[in-house]
């Protein structure tokens, strides 16, 4: 599903313009103006069910995507590093949706998100910290239950049979007792959750936070991940575009994720979402293969060397 066509950053003209009319000369960049007019020759980009923006580090692959996240005021978890002119940058900004029913819009509006590498850290560490807390608590509940085992009721003012505050602490004191330390102190603050490693928490993190009927913007979602768990978002990412109206724009140096069908082999058509592939440090930027990008070609080449090696084996 294509919620967002197309994506125009401002032209060369619209840039000089305003930094014509900007007096300041303070400033050592105006990042990102001139940045992919002049440097990238990139002004419209045109999305697919799935599209990917490779390039090395400071090919704009990450500001573009937060870029289009501004815009579109899409959710997002963690705050990204931004120049001065990033706001007046993403004022000249414009794009087309192919949904403009106010109610579609709504839905997708809640649904939508960026989803950043630092989203997925930050996830990793809230549960480990979590599981933490619990860890502390169980020791403090499992002293509280051994001291009630030991010295028997210890309710204010001893029990009173007239009093309803009196009659249920010494209910729940009774029951408590019956229980073994191990019931108890689950009873009282749960279980740990369930321990992953942290490439599993941000395969969690995905399936989670990918619902339905969304747009979604991922920032090199292969951080953290092993091969084997690249090529199962991978399949994830490709389930949800075909059968849950999804839409996926995406950042990534994976060679795992840039081997999803691309155009030349799935038309537009096609049951199968298809991914159109953007090289960043191309210019002007265009689209590609993923077997043509240099990044994939480092890895080819790499294996190739050392192909005797594998034939040994």
């Amino acid at each position: 599903m294509i919620y967002l066509n197309s994506f125009n950053l401002p032209t060369r003209d619209e840039e000089e313009h305003f930094l014509n009319s900007f007096r300041r000369t303070c400033y050592d960049s105006y990042y990102p103006f001139n940045f992919f007019t002049s440097d990238k020759q990139f002004e419209r980009i045109d999305f697919s069910d799935i599209t990917i923006l490779c390039g090395s580090n400071g090919s704009g692959k990450s500001t573009l995507l937060n870029i289009i996240a501004e815009k579109l005021k899409l959710d997002r978890k963690t705050a990204y590093n931004k120049t001065y002119f990033f706001d007046p940058y993403i004022e000249k900004c414009h794009y087309e949706l192919s949904v403009h029913d106010p109610l579609q819009l709504k839905d997708l509006k809640r649904l939508s998100k960026i989803i950043t590498s630092d989203d997925v850290f930050n996830y990793i560490i809230e549960v480990r910290e979590r599981n933490e807390n619990l860890n502390f608590k169980r020791e403090l509940i499992f002293n509280e239950k051994s001291e009630m085992d030991r010295y028997g009721w210890q309710g204010p003012r001893g029990f009173n049979a007239d009093d309803p505050q009196s009659m249920k602490a010494y209910t729940d004191y009774c029951k408590k007792r019956k229980q073994s330390g191990s019931r108890y102190v689950r009873g009282s603050i749960g279980v740990d959750e369930r321990t992953y490693s942290n490439g599993e928490n941000g395969f969690k993190y995905f399936t989670d936070s990918i619902l339905p009927g969304g747009l979604y913007l991922l920032d090199e979602p292969e951080n953290s991940l092993s091969a084997e768990m690249q090529l199962e978002l991978v399949q994830f990412i490709i389930g949800m575009a075909r059968f849950y109206d999804c839409q996926f724009i995406m950042s990534t140096h994976s060679p795992f994720l840039l081997s999803i069908p691309y155009a030349a082999v799935f038309p537009l058509k096609s049951t199968i979402p298809y991914a159109k592939i953007y090289d960043m440090d191309n210019s002007p930027v265009s689209v590609c293969k993923w077997t043509d990008l240099p990044n994939v070609r480092i890895y080819y080449d790499f294996f190739k060397d050392h192909d005797c090696e594998f034939d040994e084996i």
